[in-house]
């Protein structure tokens, strides 16, 4: 590889690493047009596995645009990213995969602990799950897109539980 196939692939990690933690963005602060340019034009997204649906990004944005403020507090954390670029015999192509977990906190709308907005600086999320992201991604005239994003969750929980005391 040549210094500058190097570098064009050090850009795409870190382009890609960045639509990822933009979705995680998008989801967490209900910014759903910013959600919805995350993706290509036939972008698709699928929650089943966590109690969702699964259809065109556009879609599946207006459903968590209605669902969502059911927990207003909530934070996507997306670690252990590990992405696979397309390799074009030693150049990188337009494609690529990437594998993340996550783990997802969130607070119910009216839950204890959240009188005056106090939630968002004290007491614990009454909800937490966790789980794979897998992600398919593009590149377009436009920079990096998502292609699919499908969640797999493996596991949920009252946070209340999980509160040290």
């Amino acid at each position: 590889m040549t210094q500058r196939v190097d570098l064009a692939t050090v850009m795409d990690r870190l382009s890609i690493d960045a639509v990822i933690t933009g979705y995680a963005r998008a989801v967490d602060d209900g910014a759903w047009a910013d959600y919805r340019a995350l993706f290509a034009e036939d972008g698709r997204a699928d929650y089943r596995s966590a109690g969702g649906i699964e259809g065109p990004a556009a879609g599946v944005a207006r459903w968590l645009a209605e669902t969502m403020p059911l927990f207003p507090v909530r934070q996507h954390l997306i670690v252990n990213r590990l992405v696979d670029l397309q390799d074009l015999g030693g150049f990188p192509g337009d494609r690529a995969e990437v594998r993340a977990d996550y783990v997802n906190p969130m607070r119910l709308e009216g839950a204890a602990g959240d009188e005056g907005g106090t939630a968002r600086r004290t007491g614990s999320p009454n909800f937490v799950s966790g789980g794979r992201y897998a992600f398919t991604l593009s590149r377009t005239g436009s920079g990096w897109r998502i292609l699919t994003v499908t969640v797999h969750e493996q596991w949920r929980g009252a946070a209340d539980s999980l509160t040290p005391g």
